[in-house]
C-alpha cells in the first residue's frame, strides 16, 4: 500500500510481524485491519490521516493498546500506530515533560524518576499515556496532583484535514478545553506537555488485605478512614482473589480477599502514621514499605496479563452507604474467575477542587469511582463471566450518580458517552466536534458525534 509522504514501518495481513502488531490487550478483540502503519514522526501521522481520509476507509489509532474495547484496532481499516512514538524530554526546572503519543506509562515513569517527578499516570505500566490522558487520567496520585488530563499544559495535534496545530489554553483554546477528557475524538494528539510534580524516588506504597468474610467491616471503615485522608494518600480497594505468592498465608490462597493498595507520597513517616487506622484492623497480608514510585507503579501489573479475555464496567458512586455496601460484598466476593477484580477508589483531594468547567471531564464530585473488571482465559466462560458483571453493575445502579469514567467500560452506547459528560458538557463537546472532525473520521473510541450523525 503506497501511503504518499509516509516514511514509518508498513505491516500488512500476512506479514511475519502482523498478528503480534494488531493484538490488543483485550483477548476478546480479534481484529484484522488492512494495513497498520508504525509511525515515527508527527509528520507520518499527517501523511496517515491523509490518507485514511482521501481512501475513505475507517480509521485507528493505537497508542498502548489498553482499551477494553479494542479501539486500537479496525477491521478492514487503516491503524495508525504510534507505537514508533516514543520521545521523551525531561525539564526538571521547569517540571514539564514533553511525551510523544507511543510511551506507555511504564517508559514515562522511568523518564521523570530520573529527576524525582511524575504526574498522574496509569495504574498498569503498559497502558499508553495517550489514551489515558485524553480519556481524563486516573490513577494513584490523583488525590495529591488531580488527574493526567489536568496537568496537560500544551498539546501538539494533527486534526482530521492533515494540519499540525497547537492546543493550549492561548492556542486553540476550546480544542484544548476538549481534549482535556474528551478522548481521541478531535484529532492524533502526538506529543503531550504534562505538568510533572516532585514525587519520589521513593513512597511508601504496597498492599494490605483482609479475608474475603472480612469485607463487610473494612469497607464502612476505609469509607470513614478516607473522608478525611491527606491528599498525599492515595488508595483503592481490590476485591481479589489471592494468588499463590508467598506473601500471602497459604490458607488464604486461591480465596476472595480484599486488598487495599496504598501510594503515600508525602513524607515516610508521616505516611506510616497516616495509615495506621487500617493497619489497627488487623491485615493477614501486610506489604506497605518504602519502595521506588516504579515499582509501586508495577504492583497490580501481574494481575493484569496480556490477552485475556475482558469484559468491563464502571459508575460514579454518590455516596457508599450500609446497603450498598452489603450489595457491593455479597457480589464482589464471588466472583465467577479467579482473575476478576472489582477496583473501588475514592474522590475528593485535588481532583474535586478542579473547577466544573475547567475542562471536558464530566464528574468531579462522586465519593468514589467503582470499575468492574472481569477477566478470565477460556472462551467458553464469556456468557457467565459477562453476566456476572452485568449483573453486579446493575445491583449497584441505585447508588450511581450516572456520569462514568469512560476509560473505564466498553462499548455501552451513546447514551452512556453522553451521560459520561452531562448534557451540558456534551453539548459544547459536539461543537468542536462539529468544528475538528465534522466527518468522523477520528470514531473508533467513545464517540462524540458530529451533530450531523447524532442519532
Amino acid at each position: 500500500m503506497s501511503v504518499p509522504g509516509f516514511t514509518g514501518i508498513e505491516i500488512l495481513p500476512g506479514d511475519p510481524a502482523y498478528d503480534e502488531a494488531r493484538a490488543v490487550f483485550n483477548g476478546m478483540i480479534d481484529r484484522r485491519p488492512a494495513v497498520i502503519l508504525r509511525c515515527t514522526s508527527a509528520d507520518d501521522v499527517v501523511a496517515v490521516v491523509n490518507h485514511a481520509r482521501a481512501a475513505g476507509l475507517p480509521l485507528s489509532v493505537y497508542g498502548g493498546g489498553h482499551a477494553v474495547t479494542g479501539s486500537a484496532v479496525v477491521d478492514g481499516g487503516i491503524v495508525c500506530d504510534m507505537r514508533g512514538m516514543k520521545g521523551i524530554t525531561v525539564d526538571p526546572d521547569a517540571r514539564i515533560a514533553v511525551a510523544e503519543a507511543g510511551l506507555t506509562w511504564g517508559e514515562f515513569d522511568a523518564a521523570t524518576q530520573e529527576h524525582g517527578l511524575a504526574v498522574t499516570g496509569g495504574r498498569v505500566p503498559t497502558t499508553g499515556i495517550a489514551g489515558l490522558a485524553l480519556g481524563s487520567g486516573s490513577g494513584w496520585l490523583e488525590r495529591r496532583c488531580g488527574f493526567t488530563c489536568d496537568n496537560l499544559v500544551r498539546a501538539e495535534v494533527v486534526t482530521a484535514d492533515g494540519r499540525r496545530v497547537v492546543a493550549s489554553a492561548d492556542e486553540n483554546p476550546e480544542l484544548f478545553w476538549g481534549l482535556r477528557g474528551g478522548g481521541g475524538n478531535f484529532g492524533i494528539v502526538t506529543a503531550f506537555h504534562l505538568r510533572l510534580h516532585a514525587v519520589g524516588p521513593l513512597v511508601l506504597g504496597g498492599l494490605l488485605a483482609w479475608p474475603g468474610f472480612m469485607a463487610a467491616d473494612i469497607v464502612p471503615a476505609w469509607r470513614d478512614f478516607m473522608a478525611d485522608a491527606p491528599d498525599e494518600l492515595g488508595t483503592a480497594l481490590a476485591f481479589i482473589t489471592a494468588p499463590p505468592a508467598d506473601f500471602v498465608p497459604e490458607e488464604a490462597r486461591g480465596h476472595p480477599v480484599l486488598g487495599m493498595v496504598v501510594c503515600w507520597s508525602g513524607d515516610l513517616a508521616e505516611g506510616e502514621q497516616a495509615i495506621a487506622p487500617m493497619r489497627a484492623l488487623g491485615p493477614v497480608v501486610d506489604v506497605v514499605a518504602p519502595m521506588p514510585y516504579v515499582a509501586l507503579q508495577q504492583i497490580i501489573s501481574e494481575a493484569n496479563p496480556h490477552g485475556m479475555r475482558n469484559y468491563w464496567s464502571a459508575d460514579f458512586l454518590a455516596d457508599l452507604p450500609g446497603d450498598a455496601i452489603a450489595t457491593l460484598v455479597a457480589h464482589a466476593t464471588n466472583p465467577v474467575s479467579p482473575l476478576t477484580q472489582i477496583l473501588l477508589a475514592p474522590g475528593g483531594g485535588a481532583i474535586a477542587r478542579v473547577p466544573d468547567d475547567a475542562d471536558a471531564f464530566g464528574e468531579r464530585h462522586a465519593k468514589f469511582n467503582v470499575h468492574y473488571l472481569s477477566m478470565w482465559a477460556d472462551p467458553a466462560d464469556d456468557e457467565t463471566n459477562i453476566a456476572y458483571t452485568r449483573g453486579l453493575a446493575a445491583a449497584m445502579k441505585p447508588w450511581t450518580t450516572g456520569a462514568v469514567y469512560l476509560n473505564y467500560i466498553g462499548d455501552e452506547g451513546y447514551d452512556r458517552v453522553k451521560a459520561g459528560f452531562g448534557a451540558e458538557k456534551y453539548a459544547r463537546l459536539q461543537a468542536i466536534k462539529d468544528a475538528w472532525d465534522p466527518e468522523n473520521l477520528f470514531r473508533q473510541n467513545q464517540n462524540i458525534p458530529p451533530t450531523s450523525w447524532a442519532p
